[in-house]
Order: structure tokens, then C-alpha cells, then sequence
């Protein structure tokens, strides 16, 4: 291992190279080394051709603008190839634009197959095979309806993913790829090249990125805040051993998140922000009646949307404490930091987390059917039920970990309001006193629509796993069955025929008990919500 300055380290990275790269937008983030690369290439043209693999995406916006992320290898030539699972053309315009322009050549993989997959580059086995994403984009076999993971048909096909056939179950197969350098983030570095992660809110992967391109015989970057004298880091705390590692390069300038630092989010002390009550609005009636599909000791993940504000009606409601928090970055309990309003800089980051474990552990319990609940935005969804988030607008973002998420997960629940684009509500109330939701003004945009641009959940196999699926807007809630999506429930002062109907993109099925929706979810006060006990 050598200590050495970032120019000097990406000499290291070759044209031509597969190089994978830790983040999780601002979170472990190796700004100092992308700085350097991008520099170097402007002056020599090296490294040039590269093909960039990063299971989930780095770069944000600055308050005062600047370069961040992969924004610093956007220069045409720089990048061949990007196989990534998120995208953002906010934060990372010229890049997101350069893989529309198909001047790199880009494909799109689920976040939690990308952690799991490099665990089997580290291995140097065949690759991964797994259950999860059959019937979306992920699926050969479903192509070219579902979508696929070209994000451009002029990108050249590949051979990467395959659908098959083991023990009698259908399968799809990642191929495992020889990396040839891991530019990964840490905290700490001992004089040995041990290296610590003690100061950051997630694990990110890194040790398996390491481990990946020293098995292939390729080199390994991390960027730390400081280096401390050998022998004086526990190594309980080390994530990745010194024999992985062949340089460091000292950024005391490498930031914790974009928001800054927080010893909260590390367990270096308990200190957080009290979720606020949300206002009286569509979204908060949103979010009470995804709550109501919970259970005491439920492990609910949240994801990036509307459901990102349970933690504030949980702790309204007083059972913040009855269920574990989870998002798929691998921090547990506590609460996530996008559940903070104006904390979502931070995502992936908890604060008082009860434990902090690494992605690919985590989404082995994902896989595996561990989490009880998710709460998730929506961009489309069509009548069987299946689930657009990634592809939308003329632009591309990216499952994510959607697929992962909601490929076991026993309880899916869709919150999104029915229209988008300035849809405006209003609660009144008969005389009874009884509430009364009012469209003042309808949205632009149908969501529930008859084609989708993109398939990242497939409803018909969710519904054989035997998942229960809600879609859950402000005036009404649709169930999945074996048709597809059945309207179950309607808000108070809404007429099926001229407010819903009108603005879904398909005949709307209506349950034979169709039932008004709670009246507590539109009053101003506590509903009293008391989860009940989980199923044994």
C-alpha cells in the first residue's frame, strides 16, 4: 500500500480499464480521485474507454453549483460504457445526457442484483443467479414489452444477463465481469492500509469491490479523511483489509454527506430531529392510510417519495418505536434521514441507527423475503398491476432497488396520488360533521395508465408469490387479485364515474364491497392508530 496524492492514483486507472466506483449520491463519495481522472484526461486524453460499473450512482447538486460524481468522467470519449441501476439528470446533466445520446453506451440493473453481483466477481465464480425481476426489464424473456436493460437499442446487445432454467424455477443469470480497478471510500486508513469506514453512514459494498479487483488482479483506490499510526485501528472495525488495498489518497476535504457531518448517523452519539406532523393534505392522507397496513415488529422499508413520511406519522401516532426502519443501503432501526424534512440529502443514512450492516447482507434479507412492509412512490401502473419508476419523461432514472425491494416483500404498498401535475384537494365536511375530500384541482398527468414505458415490478407474478399489494392514493385504494387491480375503497365525497374513472387509463374493476376509506384519515387530530399484532 502507498499513501499518494489523487493525480498520482489515477495514473493507475488505464484506457480501456472496468473500473467499479463506491456512492450512494453524496455518501461515500471519491470525489478527490474523480477530480483527478478528469483533470488527466483533459490534459493527455488518458484514461479514455472506460466502462464504469457502479451499483448505484455518485454525484449531487451543490448549493453553489459545481462538478460532482460521475459529472467528472462526462467528457465525450472518457466513458465507453456505464452498467449503473440509478440515474439523475439534475445531478449529473452531461453524463445522463451523453447515455441518452447513446455516446455511452448504458444499461440498467436492479441495485441490490449490482451489490450481489460483484460479490460473485470477488469470487471469480460464473456470476449470480436469482429469482428476482423475472416479468420486468431485467427479463430477457420479457423483452422487449417489459423494457430492457439497454437504455438505448443502439447500444450493442450483451450477453451479460440470460434467463434460465435451474432445478425447474426460471432464473436469470448475471455473468460475472473482471474488474480492473475499485476507486472506494473509507474513513480511516491505518500506516498498513487497513481501512475503517467508523465515520460513515453506510457500508456501500466496498470491501466486495475491493476483493473484486484485487482477485482480478487489478488495483484498488480508497479515499480517506486521515490516515492513524498501524496497529491502532480495532479491527473489528475494519472493512477492508490492507491486503486489498494498493494506494490511498488522503482528502480531508471528503465530506460525510452533502448536508454535512452528522455523528448521529454513525451511533457516535443519539441525537436527532423529531419528524414534524405533516400538514393536512393529499400526502398525508396517503401516508395514515399505508400505515394502516401495518403490524406491531414489522421491518418496513421506505423508499424515495411519498412513503418517506411515515416516520412522521408514526411518531404523531406514538408507534415510531413499534416498527424497524430499513432502507436498502444497509443502516437499521432509527429513523432515515429522508423521513427528516429537509434531510433528504442524506439518503441512505439514518439517524440512531439500532445497526449499520453492509448492502449485500442487507438485500440477502430483502431477497429472502425478510422485510414485512414497503412503502414506495410510483411513476406508472398499469391494469395487471405492474410498476413503472425508472423510465419516464424522456429521461431515465433508474430502478434503483425497486426490484429488489418489492420482489419478496409480503405487504407492497403503492403510495402516489391518482394524478400528477398540480393537483390540488380540499376537505369538507356534510352535515353531520362527516368529511368530504373535494378535487379542487385535478392533476395534468393519469398515472395509472394502459402501457407502461417500463415494467421494474410485475404484477401478475407478485400476485402468484402471494403478495399483498395495495396502491394507495388520496380518494381511492386499489387491491391486486387474480384479474389485476380492483378498486376497493373510495374517499368520502368522491364519485367513481366522474373522479376516478375519468382518470385512469383502463376500465376500472370495482369491488363488490367497495367501502368508503376511514374518515380519521381526513381530520386534523391523531387518528389513534394501534397496530395489531403480526401474524404468527
Amino acid at each position: 500500500m502507498r499513501i499518494m496524492k489523487a493525480a498520482e492514483a489515477a495514473q493507475l486507472v488505464q484506457s480501456g480499464d472496468v473500473v467499479v466506483i463506491s456512492g450512494v449520491v453524496s455518501l461515500l463519495s471519491t470525489e478527490a480521485v474523480l477530480t483527478a481522472l478528469e483533470q488527466q484526461f483533459s490534459q493527455s486524453g488518458s484514461p479514455a474507454a472506460l466502462t464504469v460499473v457502479s451499483p448505484c450512482r455518485s454525484g449531487w447538486s451543490p448549493p453553489g453549483g459545481g462538478t460532482t460524481g460521475f459529472e467528472h468522467l462526462a467528457a465525450p470519449g472518457m466513458v465507453k460504457r456505464l452498467i449503473a441501476s440509478s440515474y439523475n439528470a439534475r445531478d449529473t446533466p452531461r453524463f445522463v445526457k451523453a447515455s441518452i445520446d447513446n455516446d455511452i453506451e448504458t444499461y440498467v440493473l436492479p441495485m441490490g442484483v449490482m451489490y450481489r453481483w460483484m460479490r460473485e466477481c470477488a469470487a471469480r465464480s460464473p456470476g449470480l443467479l436469482t429469482e428476482a425481476g423475472i416479468g420486468t426489464f431485467f427479463d430477457p424473456a420479457a423483452a422487449p414489452e417489459a423494457g430492457e436493460i439497454r437504455v438505448n437499442r443502439e447500444a450493442p446487445e450483451t450477453d451479460l444477463v440470460q434467463r434460465v432454467t435451474v432445478a425447474g424455477s426460471d432464473c436469470i443469470f448475471v455473468r460475472s465481469m473482471k474488474i480492473d480497478v475499485a476507486i472506494v471510500r473509507g474513513s480511516v486508513a491505518d500506516e498498513d492500509g487497513n481501512i475503517s469506514l467508523e465515520d460513515e453512514p453506510i457500508t456501500g459494498g466496498v470491501r466486495h469491490m475491493a476483493m473484486a479487483a484485487r482477485n482480478n488482479g487489478g488495483r484498488v483506490i480508497v479515499v480517506v479523511k486521515k490516515v492513524v499510526p498501524r496497529g491502532t485501528l480495532h479491527p473489528r472495525m475494519v472493512e477492508i483489509p490492507a491486503i486489498l488495498v494498493d494506494a490511498v489518497v488522503v482528502d480531508e476535504a471528503a465530506i460525510q454527506t452533502q448536508l454535512g457531518r452528522d455523528p448521529a448517523f454513525t451511533g457516535e452519539l443519539k441525537n436527532a430531529p423529531t419528524p414534524v406532523p405533516m400538514k393536512l393534505d393529499q400526502q398525508k392522507i396517503i401516508v395514515r392510510r399505508a400505515a394502516m397496513e401495518l403490524a406491531d415488529g414489522d421491518v418496513v422499508n421506505l423508499g424515495v417519495g411519498i412513503g418517506s413520511q411515515l416516520p412522521s406519522v408514526a411518531t404523531e401516532e406514538g408507534f415510531a418505536d413499534r416498527i424497524t426502519f430499513s432502507v436498502e443501503h444497509g443502516a437499521l432501526g432509527g429513523i432515515p434521514a429522508m423521513g427528516v424534512p429537509g434531510q433528504t440529502g442524506a439518503f441512505g443514512a439514518h439517524y440512531n441507527p439500532q445497526s449499520i450492516i453492509d448492502c449485500p447482507d442487507l438485500l440477502d434479507f430483502y431477497h429472502g423475503g425478510g422485510l414485512a412492509a414497503t412503502l414506495l412512490g410510483f411513476a406508472e401502473i398499469n391494469a395487471e398491476g405492474s410498476v413503472n419508476v425508472a423510465r419516464f419523461d424522456g429521461t431515465i432514472r433508474g430502478p434503483g432497488g425497486f426490484v429488489d425491494i418489492t420482489f419478496r416483500t409480503k405487504k407492497i404498498l403503492l403510495c402516489g396520488t391518482l394524478t400528477s401535475g398540480l393537483l390540488a384537494i380540499e376537505i369538507e365536511h356534510d352535515g353531520q360533521g362527516q368529511p368530504l375530500l373535494r378535487i379542487a384541482r385535478e392533476g395534468k398527468h393519469r398515472k395509472l395508465v394502459e402501457r407502461l414505458q417500463q415494467v421494474n415490478l410485475h404484477g401478475p407474478t407478485a400476485y402468484a408469490r402471494g403478495t399483498r399489494l395495495r396502491v394507495i392514493t388520496e380518494r381511492c385504494v386499489f387491491a391486486l387479485d387474480e384479474g389485476g387491480l380492483l378498486l376497493v375503497e373510495v374517499a368520502p365525497g368522491i364519485d367513481i364515474d366522474t373522479q376516478i374513472r375519468p382518470q385512469v387509463g383502463f376500465p376500472v374493476r370495482v369491488a363488490a364491497d367497495c367501502r368508503l376509506m376511514d374518515p380519521r384519515l381526513f381530520a386534523p387530530e391523531p387518528m389513534g392508530i394501534v397496530l395489531p399484532a403480526r401474524p404468527a
